[in-house]
């Protein structure tokens, strides 16, 4: 595997990092469209017994190569700063260009879907179940009510390893898991106090990060064997996943419950999605549809860029 790769992998993995500060999309989308998602399942799933029976016996180098070590440190290098760099900007936007922002990563979705479930034979029943079952989860878990209250360390421990699982599943939002188990104000304000209040941060973020290795570790395997076993009905699945998720990044949205966050603002806590015209009359202010086509384009684009210039055999996992 040719060392210039790996600058491509680390920006690849920035991109995966800012989706997923954003609860309702999902970094594994973007591993997917980028076609690096089932090397990063495989590779995951190679931290186990025998990496380390290959540490014992043949020293750190061949550990280092039989799971993928380039791979994983330039794509988790990247991960890592997309968050600690990005978080601020992506929350900006957030709240300053919503409906900017959700139109960019619904166009990405919309694409994705597409892209994926192209070469999938849908004149299969079980495909399409496996379709259906996607979607329904997706949608159901983009609906589902956001949890709130202080959590403790077991709680944070559990959060890490659930939302993990999320994060590196397409369509579902590790960071929206967080919001529905309502950990996610406890997180991020523990990563963005990082610098300023480290003996607070740091035993949070350590718990946090715990958990999610034991999750990732865990359930790597899970789709490592779908995809040996059931590859057709996984992607199937995978691509519902992604298609329900299209509910939570709908552009315009009437805030229906507020809540205070770790900084004392005044964010949304419960939303509904409506029509770019009730938008405007519900709050006075221009739907922006011009710019919201714009922007879905614009993630239209990033996909088939992305899928023009992922080598086929990356896509196919081989």
């Amino acid at each position: 595997m040719a060392k210039s790769r790996y600058p491509v992998i680390f920006f690849k993995g920035m991109a995966m990092g800012m989706a997923d500060v954003i609860p309702g999309v999902s970094g594994g989308t973007i591993a997917f469209i980028s076609g690096i998602y089932e090397e990063l399942v495989d590779s995951i799933g190679k931290l186990d017994m025998k990496a380390l029976n290959v540490l014992r016996k043949k020293g750190i180098a061949a550990a280092f190569n039989y799971i993928n070590g380039t791979f994983l440190v330039s794509l988790v290098a990247g991960i890592a700063l997309s968050i600690l760099g990005l978080a601020k900007f992506i929350t900006h936007l957030m709240v300053d260009e919503p409906i900017k922002l959700w139109s960019f990563f619904f166009g990405l979705i919309v694409a994705s879907a597409l892209f994926i479930g192209k070469d999938l034979k849908w004149n299969s029943l079980k495909n399409l179940i496996g379709l259906a079952v996607g979607t329904a989860i997706a949608y159901y878990i983009s609906v589902a009510s956001p949890a709130g209250g202080e959590v403790g360390y077991f709680y944070i421990f559990f959060s890490g390893a659930l939302a993990i699982c999320a994060m590196i599943l397409p369509g579902i939002s590790g960071s929206f898991i967080l919001l529905l188990l309502g950990s996610y104000a406890t997180i991020f304000g523990a990563i963005g106090g990082l610098s300023t209040d480290p003996l607070a941060s740091a035993p949070i973020i350590l718990v946090f990060l715990l958990g999610a290795f034991s999750g990732l570790l865990s359930f790597a395997k899970v789709l490592k064997w779908l995809f040996a076993h059931y590859r057709e009905l996984t992607m199937a699945i995978l691509t519902g996943f992604m298609v329900g998720s299209l509910n939570k990044v709908w552009p315009w949205k009437e805030v229906l419950e507020t809540r205070i966050n770790s900084k004392g603002e005044e964010v949304p806590f419960l939303e509904t999605n409506i029509s770019p015209r009730a938008y405007e009359a519900l709050n006075g202010l221009p739907a922006e549809l011009e710019w919201a086509c714009i922007m879905a384009l614009v993630g239209i684009a990033i996909v088939l860029v992305l899928s023009y210039l992922s080598p086929k055999e990356e896509m196919a996992g081989s």
